[in-house]
């Protein structure tokens, strides 16, 4: 029962951080966004780890992060590394994909990269600074993406409590355009106010590091502890770089290439291939 638990919890707080990347950026605009070449690459990486793993049975040992071996690249090939079955590693990949793609078009590629490498070599370094000094003998604990990908998940949070969602941005360079100025412009249709969305979504990041600290003490579920460790750099990172990030770009200047062409692309191959 412990191990469902767990289980659900974790998935519950990836689905806030969902939630919270499609506030912040915007649901509706995610069609006519630029394809995230940085989140691709990500994904690319941790599925060829994959791929490595079942061509090669001494993947693991080389490359994960047993505490018991030497190795400085550990910390880092460990990450696309995946022992949780199949189930396990399609979860892990499709997350990371998507978190990724969320923090390309909020933060944009390099600080990106930047904070999901942080991610990855951080959290250590910060038990340290709290005293968690021991190391797990869990080997599931020794290979995974899911620790970089819900520390960077977290500080999408981060920002959509500091900044808002995309509803409450103004002048986002499509108001007047798109399914919601249609929605706006019917009478009859319901329309929540800007108050109500500004609570709603400033609730949902709140509780990411509230789920996040309430797993860890509870179960000790290290995804939580690096939810918040992600929180607090995402707020660091938001009053450092806000001045220069361009969220809203692929809204007044459409790129050529969009996820909705290449969606729409891909579909008309498949079926010419059929």
């Amino acid at each position: 029962m412990g191990s469902v638990l767990f289980s659900v919890t974790t998935a519950a707080l990836m689905v806030l951080m969902f939630k919270g990347g499609l506030a912040l950026v915007g649901e509706t605009t995610l069609g006519g966004r630029r394809i995230p070449w940085a989140a691709v690459g990500l994904t690319g990486i941790a599925v060829a780890g994959v791929v490595l793993q079942l061509c090669w049975s001494g993947a693991m040992g080389a490359l994960d992060a047993n505490p018991a071996k030497s190795g400085w690249w550990r910390v880092v090939t460990s990450v696309f590394m995946q022992n949780g079955g199949f189930g396990g590693a399609a979860w892990n990949i499709a997350t990371l994909a998507a978190v990724a793609g969320f923090a390309e078009w909020f933060w944009g590629a390099p600080l990106t990269l930047c904070l999901f490498a942080a991610g990855i070599l951080l959290p250590e370094r910060i038990d340290a600074l709290w005293g968690q000094t021991s190391h797990s003998t869990d080997p599931r604990n020794f290979a995974g993406s899911s620790g970089a990908t819900y520390f960077l998940g977290a500080t999408l949070a981060a920002a959509l409590l500091l900044r808002g969602g995309a509803d409450e941005v103004p002048d986002k360079g499509s108001q007047g355009v798109g399914p919601d100025a249609e929605a706006s412009a019917d009478e009859g249709s319901p329309r929540k106010t800007a108050r109500e969305t500004a609570s709603k979504n400033r609730l949902l990041a709140l509780a990411v590091p509230a789920l996040g600290l309430a797993m860890w003490f509870t179960q000790g579920n290290g995804h939580g502890l690096v939810a918040c460790y992600g929180f607090a750099l995402g707020a660091l990172a938001w009053g450092a770089f806000r001045t220069v990030l361009r969220p809203d770009r692929d809204l007044r200047q459409p790129p050529r290439t969009t996820m909705a062409s290449l969606a729409g692309l891909v579909g008309r191959r498949a079926r010419s291939a059929a």
